[in-house]
């Protein structure tokens, strides 16, 4: 089993260096052919250092960052090859290919970057924040309970811009000696502000129900997937109405783990084709699109598993209800929302019709959700949370002025590091 397991390893390694290596040529091509970026024109950068398995964690800020690029030039620091093929494609901003560091360092001196957002915790990203005299800040790609949310590694950037009162009461626990009021920034949930798109339908009297299961998930503690538990029956029941809209959007990976709950979600699938077969009109909705907003604010309610769906989800405003694992080593954080939130058990998947019924009348759910919706992320009238966004972002950008002035006779020398672990950093990309 030994040598096997080691074989297959190999072959993994040798197709995802074939992928890179078919990646950067044909991306080459695509830059030779590209303008270059206007010199000093940028003075905030979204430093993303990923492939393309992890792209939903920046697509969220697309929308919000376009809008704070009409005050402040945004630009993307892309790392790896298919990470920036896609980017090139998809992404509404600039952007930049900055494979080695010695290409990220001749990019840094051509622009005028006064910020760096980060995403996420990818490892490289201390290959940009060797950089001084920047605003190095961390924005995620969500807001939830997970132990993710409270990791040390907060400490490494300048600042951080976080949700809301939940975010700091859940980082003050954990981390020693962390300036919260100075470096902790709540500003809400931009994102939530773009919760809107096309609808793949005409609205009317029908209740629309989103159901957004994740997947099965790899070990037994993160089963929080409930298409297998859940899904059929709740989805069937809707289905049956006559009065509901179904928008069924499961998560990609759904299936791959375990082969029962691969079948659930086709029958899912199926059981959407037939119904819309059957009544034409109903425009059930099978979602597997990359864009994630529009689904969230046209839903009445929404039927999600523990995952950063219910945060999102709860930015809008808007009842939810969250299925109740099956597994018993499934780890449920009850110390935030989780303790006071609207369970859906596997035993009442199958009445989920009046379940819905009730919780529309229900005006000690309503009230509870005010309350978690607030301690989350604020005030989310429309609007209030990008001009958040954005005043945080003045507040940098005149403490970037203040330090400047400061300091504008230091000797700039020490800003670039030699570059010599410039090869070495690609050593490490995958995809």
């Amino acid at each position: 089993m030994g040598l096997v397991h080691d074989a297959q390893a190999g072959v993994r390694l040798i197709r995802k260096a074939f992928v890179q290596r078919r990646a950067r040529a044909e991306l080459a091509e695509r830059l030779a052919q590209a303008p270059e970026l206007e010199p000093g024109k940028y003075k905030i950068a979204v430093y993303f250092a990923d492939s393309r398995v992890n792209m939903y964690q920046i697509r969220q800020w697309y929308k919000p960052l376009v809008e704070l690029s009409k005050t402040w030039p945004v630009v993307i620091l892309s790392r790896s090859p298919v990470g920036a093929s896609v980017l090139l494609d998809e992404s509404p901003l600039p952007v930049a290919y900055v494979r080695t560091v010695l290409d990220l360092e001749d990019t840094i001196a051509r622009q005028d970057i006064r910020i760096v957002f980060y995403v996420n915790q990818n490892t490289r990203n201390f290959q940009m924040m060797r950089y001084g005299r920047r605003w190095h800040v961390f924005i995620n790609h969500g807001e939830s309970d997970k132990m993710y949310m409270t990791t040390n590694q907060f400490k490494a950037y300048d600042y951080a811009l976080v949700a809301g009162d939940a975010a700091v009461a859940r980082l003050s626990k954990v981390l020693w000696d962390y300036d919260l009021d100075k470096r902790a920034i709540k500003i809400g949930r931009p994102q939530a502000d773009f919760y809107s798109g096309e609808l793949p339908y005409t609205p009317d009297e029908r209740t629309v129900v989103l159901y957004a299961p994740t997947w099965e998930g790899d070990r037994a503690a993160a089963a929080y997937g409930s298409i297998a538990s859940h899904g059929v029956d709740l989805a069937e029941a809707i289905l049956a109405t006559g009065r509901h809209r179904l928008i069924y959007r499961p998560h990609p990976r759904s299936g791959v783990v375990d082969e029962e709950y691969g079948a659930a979600n086709q029958r899912i699938i199926k059981a959407i084709e037939a119904a819309n077969a059957a009544d034409p009109s109903a425009h059930h909705v099978y979602d597997d699109g990359p864009e994630l907003g529009w689904q969230l604010s046209a839903a009445d309610v929404a039927i999600v598993d523990i995952s950063a769906m219910v945060y999102d989800r709860l930015a809008a405003g808007k009842p939810l209800l969250i299925t109740h694992p099956v597994h018993p080593e499934a780890e449920i954080d009850r110390g935030g929302y989780l303790s006071a939130c609207e369970w859906l058990y596997q035993q009442d998947a199958a009445r989920i019709v009046s379940i819905l019924d009730d919780l529309a009348h229900d005006q000690a759910a309503a009230q509870r959700l005010e309350y978690w919706v607030h301690h989350y992320f604020g005030d989310i009238t429309p609007g209030v949370t990008t001009r958040r966004f954005h005043a945080a972002v003045q507040h940098l950008m005149d403490e970037w002025d203040r330090f400047a002035a400061l300091h504008s006779k230091d000797d700039s020398t020490l800003e670039h590091g030699d570059g010599t672990d410039s090869e070495d950093s690609d050593a490490i990309l995958t995809d």
